[in-house]
This record gives C-alpha cells, structure tokens and sequence, in this order.
C-alpha cells in the first residue's frame, strides 16, 4: 500500500465499531498462560475469542454489518457464504434483530456448524465443494432475491469489527511484543493489524496459515494459489483472500507463518489439557506456531487469539486419541502366545501388575503366520509415558511373550508431546 491509497479501515473504525458493539458481544478473557509459557520458553497471553456466544470472533464483524444496515436492507433480509463460525454469527444476530438471513454452507462443513446454524433461525443451503463455490451461489441468491451480501472477510465493516479483539487486549495486555494472528481470508489479522499497530507501531503482527492452505502467503508472493486438501483447519481454508484485506495485511503484518496438520492437532490438544478450553483446529493455530517457531518468539510477549472453539466431537475425539498415541499414553502391543487356556488371562495379569491399562483386546487365530496353536494377541494399553511403555514390554518380555509395538506415531525425542 502506497502512502497516496486511503486504507479500507483505520483506528478510527476500529474504535468507532468498539463502540457499536458495547454490551452486545462478550469481552473475552486474556489471560496469560504459565503452562504454555514454561513449556515453551514464550510469554503467553491467550484471547479467548471461542468464549463467544457463536464460539469465535466473528461475532463482532457480523453484527457491526448488521447493525449498520438500513431498514429497507434489513426487511429484505441478507445471505452469507460460510464454512461455520460466519454463518452461525449472522444466523444469530440477524435472528436477533429480526433480519431473515439465509446461509451457504459447503459440503465439507463440519455438522456440529451446520445444524447450530439452522438452530439459529438461519435458511441453510448445502452447496459447493468449497468456499469459492458457496459463494458464488451465495451472489447469485443475492441477486434473485434481492438480499445484502454479508461477506465473511472482505467488507470495511467486517474488518473493523474484527479488529476490536486486538483493542481490547491491549487494553488488559499492553506490554505485547507480538499479535498471532490465524489467516484465512484476512478479515480477522487486517482488523487487528490496523488496531494493534494503529496504537502501538512498534507492535508485531504475525499471521498464521494451514501448510495446505498458504493463500494469503502466496497472494503477497504475487504466486499463483495453489491449496492441498482438506484440513483440520476448515475455519481458514480459504482460497481467494480479501481484495480489501490483502493491502492492508501486506502494509501491517511482519510475516505469515505455515504450520502443518500435526502441528495444530497437538495445539488443540495441549489448550484442552493446559486450558482446559476447547478450540477448533483454526482457532489452535497461533499456539500451533508458537510450538513449530519456537525460536522466532523466544523470550518475547506474545498475545494468541483462540479464534474459535467449534469443532465436531468425533474430530475432537480423534484429536485426543492420536494426541495419546503421539505422546506416549496410548500403545498397541502385538503379544505371541500359546493358543491355550489361561493365556490371555496371564498375559493380562502381567500388563496390570505393570499398571497397565487395557482399553482394547483382539484375539486372531486365523489372519497369522504363527504355527497352529498359537495366537497373536493386539493390545491397546494406556501408559503414562513411554518409560512406562517400556516397563510394560520389559514384564511381558519377562514371562516369555514376544512383544512388539505396533507402531503409530511418536513425538520426536518422547516426552509427553505436550
């Protein structure tokens, strides 16, 4: 951005939306955390934007749209094109202030979105593999039904709206070194960019992508986009970034950070167990490059924005169980025994006096190469750790079992990966 261009949003925007937004929206904690500042070597402040009613940020952009509109606008009712957070925002505040509100969703929408969405008041359509499409159905839907587009990202006061996340941590926090940011389409890092840096210039802003989806990063690159599959992170695998948010960020953000899927399942993982908060893989995205760039933020002050806490359960459940087995605390062993009676019972008696817990046992006879009358057994124990791990194998090695982990993935170097 030239110094000649007029900015799409300034700090009065920001302020000017703050003020619409009072006592309509929740002011989220900012609290720090000395559990991921230890185990990080980072001062870690954490904003805990999942805590709104719709569970993210984008509460704020959506209803300073919303309230900004005028009434002939609101009677013929407003459409936007979401993977979840967007939607649920505007389903709720249009429900709120009665704007009939329809919403495009695509097909790879986590259900828990979708069905909160249309438990909002919303007129949900499925449709589209992906943003892009949705809203390119959305626009036309606007125009045969006469309805105002609510963008998800790329509208000034979507922007300013977003941007109060960074006024109020600085109101609470303002020795900050450092504003992590997730990217996806740009409306949360360009709001907040403007606001961080607006008050404090000195101030960085980092913004954080999906390794599949670098959109952003590759827009500032002047590269053509070019995003992998399906992600974790579905609330940032956006495509096309803002025509308004991408000058802004490429004026105001220090630097754009890739992180990989591993990456921000760990993060969730470490906020559910450190936090005891849930956030969805986007929302996990600033801790998830706090841990991969450890040494980019090493003694600083770092405030992370939780952008969102709206993740499916089975996803979640997936998350813990793939984060025991990367750390250590869930192993499945493969056990040769002697296919007769009393065998299981033994080889189970020794992982219990081992403090061992079997939370899964399968017997197979036939789908083996062992000689007849013998059996592998597949045991999936929970540990503490892999020193325990060991200590299990070594008593099962003890009484005369071959025993072999089959392996999934472990944390380079062990440890608890948390």
């Amino acid at each position: 951005m030239t110094g000649a261009e007029t900015p799409a949003v300034t700090l009065a925007d920001v302020r000017a939306a703050q003020e619409r937004l009072r006592g309509h929206v929740v002011d989220t904690p900012c609290t720090a955390s000395p559990g991921l500042s230890e185990a990080l070597g980072v001062d870690v402040v954490l904003k805990f934007e999942n805590l709104q009613f719709t569970g993210s940020f984008k509460d704020r952009g959506s209803l300073v749209k919303l309230l900004g509109l005028p009434d002939e606008a609101r009677r013929r009712g407003v459409i936007a094109m979401s993977a979840g957070n967007h939607a649920q925002a505007v389903a709720h505040h249009a429900s709120r202030l009665g704007i009939p509100a329809v919403i495009v969703m695509p097909r790879f929408t986590p259900n828990v979105k979708v069905e909160r969405t249309r438990a909002l008041g919303a007129d949900v359509h499925i449709h589209g593999e992906g943003l892009e499409e949705a809203g390119a159905y959305a626009q036309e839907l606007a125009r045969d039904r006469g309805l105002t587009l609510i963008h998800p990202y790329d509208d000034p006061a979507i922007i300013a709206g977003q941007g109060t996340v960074a006024l109020e941590m600085l109101a609470e926090h303002p020795d900050l070194d450092v504003i992590v940011v997730p990217v996806g389409g740009g409306g949360l890092i360009a709001g907040n960019a403007v606001a961080a840096r607006g008050l404090r210039p000195g101030l960085e802003v980092i913004g954080v992508q999906m390794a599949r989806y670098p959109s952003m990063l590759q827009a500032l690159r002047g590269e053509t986009v070019d995003c992998g599959p399906s992600t974790i992170a579905e609330g940032i695998a956006v495509k096309a970034p803002g025509r308004l948010t991408l000058p802004i960020v490429r004026a105001l953000v220090q630097e754009i950070l890739l992180v990989d899927e591993g990456h921000v399942e760990r993060a969730v993982l470490r906020l559910l167990e450190m936090e005891k908060t849930v956030v969805e893989g986007a929302g996990a995205a600033g801790v998830a490059a706090l841990t991969a760039y450890r040494e980019r933020f090493r003694g600083r002050t770092v405030g992370v924005i939780l952008s969102g806490g709206n993740i499916d359960l089975p996803i979640l459940s997936s998350v813990i169980e793939r984060g025991l087995v990367r750390s250590g605390r869930l192993v499945q062993l493969r056990v040769e025994i002697r296919d007769v009676p009393g065998a299981l019972a033994d080889v189970t008696r020794r992982i219990a006096d081992a403090d061992g817990d079997v939370v899964h046992v399968g017997h197979q006879r036939a789908f083996t190469n062992l000689p007849l009358r013998s059996a592998e057994l597949d045991f999936v124990v929970q540990a503490r750790g892999p020193a325990h791990i060991d200590q299990i194998v070594h008593a099962l090695e003890a009484g005369g079992y071959v025993t072999r982990r089959v392996e999934g993935y472990a944390e380079p170097g062990g440890g608890t990966g948390v």
